[in-house]
């Protein structure tokens, strides 16, 4: 046990009492030596809010003092919530004249304190600050005569940053621009700053894209250096190496991609065997064998995390002469991969498999149209263009059903919420919003996909090397026990509520399906579901419903897939022993770092669709729409459109009645003629306004339909 171990473990002791700092030197009898290494200690554990310091200068852990760490969840109308470091604690209220200064994902401790308006709602006092979240803010700024302020982008940022005339660094008033706060907020007084970047006019679509970017905290450009290294990774494959690895060129393998795609990481070979059984290559591209551990691309890889996927462009994770170049898996070009062999039989089950490095050749770069429409609507033109590889096609689409069915029977549940396709044209405009489609050849992919990970990660889990695993969390018993309420009120009920296996859920949304409540119930079921994480630890994933599972097929657009690539090509070549020690060191913190580093990239593209959205509608102003409830709030309702695309109708236009929200059900109940509004109702809408640059979209309720109109 280290000295900070020790110390914080002291302090955990149920006798332990606040102490000043000689009390707990004496206490910890440390020589004089260390005198000076205990005080920094304390200073660093105060400065991350893992201990406080009292008024009167004495130490101990905030959980011991009443006290709670965590994160300022922050609101437009100037009031927070209080997200506690401890998931096993529930969020806690915090009224705007108690947050002391603190914004929306600052680090705080709060004194929790109980409302004294309704004894059930925990309401608390920010005492303490630990780390800033904000130091710099986008926004559109605004000049007065003498001064300026700059409003926040982020409805979760409710006050405007003043800035001095002396600070405007060249803004002019409606710019979007960057400002770095000089001064914190406090009870009666705005944060101030300084513009430190302008970035462009506040009408200009560039500048929301980009100030979305920014405000993810996205990476764009490519330093330097990172591009030069790129360059100089050596493109013709090594004879000795080529020697070396298994040998699959000569298979009918495929890749079935978008048709936009050009990192292609993924293909596919298919066999049928004997005794009802395929044989089910997955190839992966081995970015890591160009990509090494430690290099400047490694590192610039691992802090991105991710590629990110915009309407009309990517920000790759690694630069195009890597992710389009070198390892992405053209046709008739040979390429390094690590390939899954799998012998499935005619219930899905792997009974056997081989894990390689390789080497491939393509046959044929597919994408998701072709082959479904060969499938599903037998083309002509193109069962000629294939013709090699049509039999292919059909044993391809016979095991995915296979392995679909197997899903379905442990209890797999299978959201099929609808996705947008975002058309722009030539000059970069959105000018049509689609649905997306989920044909049958993205499902023959994404069936073999989940397959090839599920059957890695099992394979390195009982070989026992350490890993990193995609886990998905059994939902917490509240948010069990509150859908199981919710749906009561339509007759439906959930068994095994302590202990919920996920086939229960399937089952709802089985019986749903068609009903007029089924996006009501599959909305809040998501919604009582926990997010999806990498960990270093192999836990269930309890939405597909896997006890073994893991991101191995996407390593030029995802960092947790390259870091697996390593270990399992350590693991085949028995050079794993020696690194075993500094994975299990580091595994932790890279699972945390990916999942961070996903999250930002989901935040970041559904804010562009967002705006895209906004700008397409821009151009329907005036028109009506007949669309879906898809959320209803304290504030109004929101309402989605066929296209995806959804807008507000704010509960100040709806003047037929005054309705009052009811939490518990979703719904606005009216107050005298009790007419309600709930998720998935189908309504007839007005699009009245829309502001792109704060991707607000604004409908009139004309009326409310039955579902038979």
């Amino acid at each position: 046990m280290n000295i900070k171990e020790k110390i914080i473990s002291f302090m955990s002791e149920d006798a332990y009492k606040p102490m000043l700092i000689g009390e707990i030197l004496k206490e910890l009898n440390t020589s004089k030596d260390l005198k000076q290494e205990i005080l920094k200690i304390l200073t660093e554990l105060e400065n991350e809010g893992t201990i406080i310091k009292t008024r009167n200068d004495r130490y101990g852990l905030p959980s011991k003092m009443n006290l709670l760490k965590g994160t300022i969840q922050g609101s437009a109308k100037g009031f927070g919530f209080f997200i506690p470091e401890d998931s096993d604690i529930k969020d806690v209220f915090i009224p705007p004249v108690d947050l002391n200064g603190a914004m929306n994902g600052d680090t705080v401790i709060i004194r929790p304190m109980k409302s004294t308006h309704d004894i059930k709602k925990q309401e608390g006092k920010v005492i303490r600050i630990i780390r800033r979240a904000n130091e710099e803010i986008i926004g559109t700024f605004q000049e007065a005569r003498n001064f300026g302020f700059v409003l926040p982008d982020d409805k979760r940022l409710s006050q405007d940053v003043f800035v001095s005339k002396s600070d405007f660094n060249k803004a002019e008033d409606g710019q979007k621009v960057i400002v770095k706060i000089t001064d914190w907020p406090e009870k009666r007084k705005n944060p101030a700053g300084i513009v430190t970047r302008i970035l462009g006019a506040a009408d200009d679509m560039d500048t929301h894209i980009l100030s979305a970017l920014i405000r993810n905290g996205i990476k764009i450009d490519f330093p330097e250096k990172v591009l030069i290294q790129a360059k100089t990774v050596v493109q013709e494959l090594d004879e000795k190496e080529i020697n070396r690895r298994k040998d699959f060129r000569g298979y009918n393998i495929l890749t079935i991609d978008g048709e936009d795609a050009k990192d292609l990481d993924d293909a596919v070979h298919i066999k049928r065997l004997d005794n009802d059984m395929y044989e089910l290559g997955v190839h992966i591209a081995d970015v890591a064998h160009y990509v090494k551990e430690g290099s400047i691309l490694d590192k610039e890889a691992y802090e991105r995390g991710t590629s990110v996927y915009m309407p009309g462009s990517v920000i790759p994770m690694l630069p195009k002469e890597i992710s389009n170049g070198v390892c992405s898996l053209n046709p008739y070009e040979n390429k390094f991969t690590l390939s899954v062999i799998m012998k499935v039989d005619s219930r899905g089950m792997v009974k056997s498999h081989g894990i390689y490095e390789s080497i491939i050749q393509s046959k044929a770069r597919m994408n998701y149209t072709e082959v479904s429409d060969i499938l599903e609507n037998q083309d002509a033109e193109l069962i000629e263009k294939y013709k090699p590889f049509n039999e292919d096609f059909k044993v391809m689409e016979e095991l995915s059903i296979k392995l679909s069915q197997k899903r379905e029977k442990r209890g797999c549940i299978d959201f099929d919420f609808d996705e947008a396709k975002i058309i722009l044209d030539e000059t970069g405009k959105a000018v049509d919003i689609q649905k997306y489609e989920r044909r049958v050849s993205n499902r023959i992919i994404e069936e073999f996909m989940i397959l090839c990970n599920e059957t890695v990660a099992e394979s390195m889990y009982w070989a026992k090397v350490p890993f990193l695993y995609r886990i998905h969390e059994s939902p917490d018993y509240e948010s069990v026990v509150e859908f199981n309420k919710f749906i009561a009120n339509f007759g439906y009920s959930i068994k095994g509520i302590a202990n919920i296996h996920p086939k229960e859920f399937q089952t709802v949304s089985k019986k749903v399906k068609g009903k007029k409540e089924e996006t009501v119930i599959n909305t809040i079921m998501l919604r009582s579901l926990k997010k999806a994480v990498y960990s270093h630890e192999a836990e269930d994933h309890f939405g597909l419903a896997s006890k073994f599972y893991t991101h191995f097929t996407s390593p030029i657009r995802r960092y947790p897939d390259l870091q697996i690539h390593r270990i399992i090509k350590d693991h085949l070549n028995g050079t794993l022993d020696k690194k075993m020690k500094r994975l299990n060191d580091s595994l932790p913190e890279i699972a945390k770092v990916c999942s961070v580093n996903e999250r930002k990239a989901e935040h970041l593209e559904r804010d562009v669709d967002d705006i895209r959205m906004a700008e397409y509608m821009s151009g329907h102003i005036g028109e009506e729409f007949v669309g879906v409830i898809s959320s209803v709030t304290s504030f109004g309702v929101f309402v989605e459109l066929d296209n995806t695309i959804e807008g507000l109708v704010h509960i100040s236009s709806m003047d037929d009645d005054y309705y009052i929200y009811d939490e518990k059900n979703y719904c606005l109940i009216g107050e005298r003629t009790k007419k309600t509004f709930k998720i998935g109702d189908i309504v007839q809408v007005k699009l009245t306004s829309v502001n792109i640059q704060k991707a607000e979209i604004d409908f009139l309720l004309i009326e409310k339909k039955e579902k038979n109109d």
